[in-house]
């Protein structure tokens, strides 16, 4: 059994606490997934239970992780910086687990990960593997140590259709006790059974943490009850409020008129006004305490779609791209032919398909493309934000691009809804989670005003609780939207057509 006892995070830079005495336990085959919005301190979490000394450089923790005897398998976000070059078959070869585990029982793990074994033997370079590919031999490593709890950080990442529903079908028939962090809604419904949720709230500056024992999808229903309870409070509170505080204001103003208008020959008056006056002010205190003790509103997601707000809807009829592309290759080797697609006005396309199919780069030929456009402005939300983001200025910065105190007053008020502290926004964007780099990039897209949005996996770095907010701004903006993606929810929810690559063009799912 996992048992962690008061277990607190605090960022010794600028000592802000990412967690609070935060306690939970985890055994036999429950399915504990960590939620969260970005930069609130899932990795730092699971690293200080697995690898505390990894925190070491910027972090204190404090509190108690009790492991009973267990064998932690750890699968961090990313697989070790200098295996990108070598091969498989070098890295399956000095690792002394995988050389002990005798061939029946691999067999039986590359089974169970839908695994080709003789994946394990090639000399392909580890860094040119698709991402389902990656996951599913640092899962191999893994099992060869014969783990007794599984802590797993974001394994779905990069994760084609396929190969998620690949990983749930392993969560789910693992028999072990599993603790992970996942962005997928899908695959957190389907395998979650316990939930905790990592918040910072009072403007990002206090942590709070919840824990509750239900699947996924009932604890974001839970939370959706709560919220909206919540939300109902306080409006009633501020109703009776406005009426509390326009009887109060009607007995001040009586009293000081009384108090200006009473002549100097009754004292006695005088004294009685002055004791009522003292009383009114003492009122005023005790509301002002009552206030502050009063139902606080819940402070959701940032409207994203309130940043397209002054952008023209494009035509309907208005021809956005006529796409006749005969091969679709890269580095001379052909992914793709007869590729055609044609989208007219506000169109929403979503492209699917499998990992190394060609979707990143058919999407940077209808950028091409389309730059040629002079009619149509054309924004790309591209995977690696650091194409378009400066790391070393602070997001400010990089969004106030006209000198305008009416722009950076948007910029500042956007940045906050979007939950990001004052202190994030004037440092540099080099110290942001993936997430909020995200928001910052389509600040900085919209407010170029664009007439089409090109996309590539826009909610893989988002929380899923800001992934749906994501996904409401892609379906509702006014131009039109080219979408590449991987998100399943998007995908039962998107409003126009949704088109898978394969090997003989676009095909309609």
């Amino acid at each position: 059994m996992l048992s962690v006892q008061n277990l607190s995070i605090t960022n010794i830079a600028d000592q802000r606490p990412l967690l609070k005495n935060c306690s939970f336990t985890l055994a036999g085959t429950e399915r504990l997934a960590v939620i969260g919005e970005e930069g609130d301190g899932k990795s730092a979490l699971l690293k200080a239970i697995c690898d505390p000394d990894s925190l070491d450089d910027w972090a204190e923790v404090t509190g108690r992780v009790s492991l009973s005897g267990e064998r932690i398998g750890y699968l961090p976000q990313e697989a070790p910086t200098n295996w990108g070059d070598l091969s498989v078959d070098q890295l399956f070869r000095k690792d002394k687990a995988f050389s002990a585990t005798n061939p029946a029982t691999l067999s039986a793990l590359c089974r169970r990960l839908q695994l080709d074994p003789e994946l394990c033997r090639r000399g392909t370079p580890f860094g040119l593997l698709s991402g389902g590919e990656r996951v599913r031999l640092r899962l191999l490593l893994l099992l060869c140590r014969e783990p007794t709890l599984l802590i797993l950080d974001e394994p779905g990442n990069d994760l084609d259709l396929d190969a998620l529903e690949t990983l749930e079908h392993f969560l789910l028939s693992c028999n072990l006790p599993v603790l992970y962090v996942s962005h997928d809604e899908t695959l957190l419904s389907r395998t979650a059974t316990q939930v905790l949720h990592l918040e910072s709230i009072h403007g990002r500056v206090e942590p709070r943490w919840t824990w509750t024992k239900v699947p996924y999808a009932d604890y974001v229903s839970n939370r959706r009850n709560a919220l909206d309870r919540q939300e109902d409070q306080w409006q009633q509170e501020r109703r009776e409020k406005r009426a509390r505080d326009e009887r109060f204001r009607k007995i001040e103003d009586a009293v000081a008129r009384a108090q200006a208008n009473i002549s100097r020959q009754d004292p006695h008056g005088g004294r009685l006004l002055k004791k009522k006056m003292k009383a009114v002010k003492s009122l005023e205190h005790r509301f002002a305490r009552e206030d502050s003790e009063g139902t606080e509103r819940p402070w959701e997601e940032f409207p994203m779609f309130a940043v397209f707000h002054d952008i023209q809807p494009i035509p309907a009829g208005k021809g956005v791209i006529d796409l006749n592309l005969p091969v679709l290759e890269v580095d001379g080797r052909t992914l793709a032919q007869d590729v055609q697609l044609r989208v007219r006005g506000p169109e929403k396309v979503l492209i699917v398909g499998p990992n190394g199919c060609g979707k990143t780069t058919l999407l940077r030929e209808i950028e091409r493309r389309l730059q040629n456009e002079r009619s149509l402005r054309t924004a790309l939300m591209p995977q690696r934000y650091e194409e378009l983001l400066d790391n070393e200025k602070t997001p400010v910065e990089l969004l106030h691009t006209d000198g305008t105190k009416e722009q950076l007053t948007y910029i500042r008020t956007a940045l906050g809804a979007m939950k990001l502290t004052q202190d994030e926004i004037q440092h540099p964007i080099r110290g942001l989670s993936g997430g909020q780099k995200a928001k910052v990039l389509l600040l900085r897209l919209m407010l170029a005003k664009p007439d089409v949005l090109l996309a590539d996996e826009p909610t893989r770095n988002l929380s899923p609780l800001s992934a749906p907010v994501m996904r409401e701004l892609l379906t509702t903006f006014p131009g039109a939207v080219i979408c590449v993606t991987h998100d399943r929810v998007l995908m039962e929810d998107w409003p126009g057509r949704v088109l898978r690559l394969t090997e003989n063009g676009l095909v309609r799912v």
